[in-house]
């Protein structure tokens, strides 16, 4: 004779102790579940309902700068540790993690143009509107070194910009041309000229790390290598681009911030046209940056607000601001990927959240599988109407909705009188497509 027993373990369904979450049994088998469909999308509906409740991205203010900030600095190997320099010529360090600042001292006479770390990340290269480009230490790790400055080279023109190679002992700086500097020189090794009044801001690339670009006053935007003795290329766009980043995972991709309130992403490899135009922006885009992943970029605008956009997306993800916040100046995302550092004209430096309801501190594991498991079905229902309404939707200021519907409404015209001009032409010119209308032309 068969006898079936109900035999039930204690540990599969009761709590060590009180503080434990309650277990629950689950069927994961297709089979089981005729409503598979209904309820993942009841659960995605939750999600992203949940997404936008919890989406507090502001995280805090460091204040204690007399005058607007102008630019940033991530420390390479301390991920709390903060650079910034004013438009005063002071520079501050700041430890993120306990929103203090560590020290400050007067760097320069006038505005601190930009900051960038040496190839061993023990030294940090400053320039101003002094003609100067100053050398700190960063070891100690209380600041102190950051006193006073340990050299001093004395340029005979205004700088604007420095950047640094990722793994050879060579600099860059550019004003009126791109200079590149050796650390054990006081004069520049090698000047690269292609016939325009300055230069705004110069980077290496991080991948390819010979390679160097650069935003000039003319609008163009020059390519270096520093192995030649002449620029390789020039594109030139229809507006001034005041900011230029390349994509630290990318080897040939790089990223302007224009003034036609746009973004352009380029391969450097063809630059008759953009492969990416990110838009959303109501003024002129100031900074950019992107993340370490190299999936995601952020810009900082005049209009008062930073966005930040899936490389790949024309229009942005998520966009941030505050009541308090002025004309944005200068952005950075942090070397973990987790938070964003935004500088403004009224004197502070906030940090965001880069995912809006991401939960700060301790995960659980099991939390983190829900929310792995949420994400996935928001990005499976993504395209629903109810699901997308509430995904896209985003408070904005109201200068800045006023002028998103403005700007509408002059693009929809534009369209229209194309349209109509080339339907009612004997010989219509051709149609050119949207990403080649913003450049003028390129040279080599």
């Amino acid at each position: 004779m068969k006898v079936k027993v109900l035999s039930r373990n204690p540990d599969e369904y009761l709590r060590q102790t009180k503080q434990d979450i309650h277990k629950l049994p689950r069927n994961y088998d297709p089979a089981l579940h005729p409503m598979e469909m209904p309820r993942e999308y009841t659960k995605a509906l939750n999600a992203v309902k949940l997404d936008r409740v919890f989406a507090k991205p502001f995280i805090g203010c460091l204040d204690g700068h007399r005058d607007g900030i102008n630019c940033f600095a991530k420390h390479p190997k301390r991920l709390s540790w903060l650079y910034s320099g004013a438009c005063d010529g002071e520079m501050k360090l700041w430890d993120v993690a306990r929103k203090k600042q560590v020290i400050s001292v007067q760097a320069h006479g006038g505005f601190v143009r930009g900051m960038a770390f040496s190839h061993e990340s023990t030294t940090l290269y400053t320039v101003g509107d002094d003609k100067l480009i100053k050398q700190w230490k960063t070891d100690a790790a209380d600041g102190s070194d950051l006193r006073a400055p340990v050299n001093t080279i004395v340029t005979k023109t205004m700088l604007t910009g420095i950047t640094h190679h990722r793994s050879q002992p060579y600099l860059a700086t550019c004003g009126e041309v791109c200079n590149l500097w050796e650390h054990s020189r006081a004069q520049p090794i090698k000047t690269f000229q292609w016939g325009v009044d300055s230069l705004q801001s110069v980077r290496f690339n991080q991948v390819e790390e010979n390679v160097l670009a650069a935003c000039a006053s003319d609008r163009s935007i020059i390519l270096y290598d520093m192995r030649e003795s002449n620029p390789l290329r020039k594109v030139v766009l229809k507006l001034r681009s005041n900011t230029i980043c390349w994509n630290p995972m990318e080897a040939f991709i790089f990223t302007v911030a224009n003034e036609d309130y746009n973004l352009y992403t380029f391969d450097m490899r063809k630059l008759d046209e953009p492969i990416n135009i990110h838009r959303d922006h109501v003024s002129a885009v100031i900074d950019v940056d992107y993340s370490p992943t190299g999936k995601e970029l952020v810009s900082a605008s005049y209009d008062k607000t930073i966005r930040i956009y899936e490389t790949n997306k024309t229009h942005s993800r998520d966009v941030y601001h505050t009541k308090r916040m002025q004309r944005l100046t200068c952005v950075s995302w942090s070397l973990d990927d987790k938070y964003i550092y935004s500088g403004s004209d009224e004197m502070n430096i906030r940090i965001w959240k880069a995912r809006a309801a991401e939960k700060l501190g301790v995960v659980k594991p099991r939390e983190k599988t829900a929310r792995r498991v949420n994400a996935k079905l928001v990005e499976k229902f993504v395209n629903f109407p109810a699901i997308k309404r509430i995904h896209r939707h985003r408070q904005v200021p109201k200068h800045v909705f006023n002028a998103r519907n403005e700007m509408r409404a002059s693009v929809q015209s534009a369209k229209r009188k194309e349209f109509n001009v080339r339907a009612n032409s004997k010989r219509p010119q051709p149609e050119v497509p949207e990403r080649k209308k913003a450049i003028i032309s390129e040279q080599e």
